[in-house]
């Protein structure tokens, strides 16, 4: 997580919610890392050409010609993107990805980075778009670094397409007296880099008192903040509330994480694009709003088990 190029969060604000009770024993079926390596092969496993695509004029013709959308994001945060036992990436911002392709006639190649270096790459024209679980915040839109407070960028426009709060998990039958935010003071948590979770923890750690503070281990990905938590190189681990409760569900069979407490900070998921490119924002919200009409968008929320935070329109810039 740069405040600017951060996964899920940035701005820490202290609008608290749950994000509906998405029951962790039913609620995500199935059950992923690298370095900046492409992986075209889930991303999109559809072909229709852009005369057959009802949405494909909407594209910059650049993107049309060329067929395809280059997405960043950090293959790595199962059940929004990762890596199946194939190394076939999978998800559900793939899915969307592929359905989106459909409505626009082009394929979305998918492109692995660091999260905390997605919208660098976004404005260095690496990529089209990034597409990673990545909280639309008003940091992010305006380019602001949320430690420093100091502008950074031109910041990025989103394109919102699902609703995800934070959690905490510990080891199972473990919970160390963790019930909130507040409980962490004195213990060590594990988080992602430049995600929101990081973010709640350094603004938690400057409301403890007694001379405690928590101890913040900030990994490239969470799959490596899991390991530690696992290994008992920490009290608790933090990420959105939809991988939580993935990990709860699927880390040893389930018999490894459990979650604590109520998950905070709901907040949309973003596409991100770069403030210049109006016409590729436009496009994917048409092509958003499209598969929301038809039912394919509800179809895979679902099969994800995350029903609970559908959007019911594409929006730009909701974040707050």
């Amino acid at each position: 997580m740069t405040a600017s190029s951060t996964r899920r969060s940035t701005a820490t604000h202290n609008r608290l919610a749950a994000v509906g009770a998405i029951a962790v024993a039913g609620a995500l079926l199935l059950t992923g890392c690298g370095d900046q390596t492409k992986d075209s092969g889930a991303e999109s496993t559809d072909t229709t050409s852009a005369s057959a695509a009802p949405l494909a004029d909407k594209l910059p013709k650049s993107i049309r010609d060329a067929g395809v959308v280059k997405v960043g994001s950090d293959i790595a945060y199962a059940p929004v993107e990762f890596k199946d036992s194939s190394g076939k990436t999978v998800g559900i911002d793939p899915d969307l990805a592929a359905a989106m392709g459909k409505q626009l006639g082009v394929t979305f190649e998918f492109e692995n980075g660091t999260f905390d270096t997605l919208i660098t790459g976004l404005r260095s024209k690496r990529y089209d778009i990034a597409m990673s679980a990545m909280t639309d915040t008003k940091d992010r839109q305006e380019g602001i670094d949320s430690d420093t407070g100091k502008k950074v960028g031109e910041g990025v426009d989103f394109v919102d397409y699902f609703t995800a709060g934070v959690s905490i998990y510990t080891k199972k039958g473990d919970d160390q007296g963790i019930k909130t935010w507040s409980d962490l003071c004195g213990k060590k948590i594990v988080v992602q880099r430049g995600t929101v979770s990081e973010d709640l923890a350094k603004a938690e750690a400057k409301k403890c008192t007694g001379g405690k503070t928590i101890s913040i281990q900030a990994f490239d990905n969470d799959q490596q903040a899991q390991t530690r938590l696992r290994a008992g190189g920490a009290d608790a681990g933090s990420s959105d509330f939809p991988v939580a409760a993935y990990a709860v569900k699927t880390s040893g069979g389930g018999n490894d994480f459990q979650i604590v407490g109520e998950q905070v900070e709901a907040a949309p998921y973003g596409i991100a694009v770069a403030k210049d490119n109006t016409q590729l924002r436009d496009a994917l919200q048409a092509a958003l709003d499209a598969i929301i009409k038809n039912g394919e968008y509800d179809k895979i929320i679902s099969k994800w088990g995350v029903a609970d935070g559908a959007v019911k329109e594409a929006t730009i810039n909701g974040g707050k």
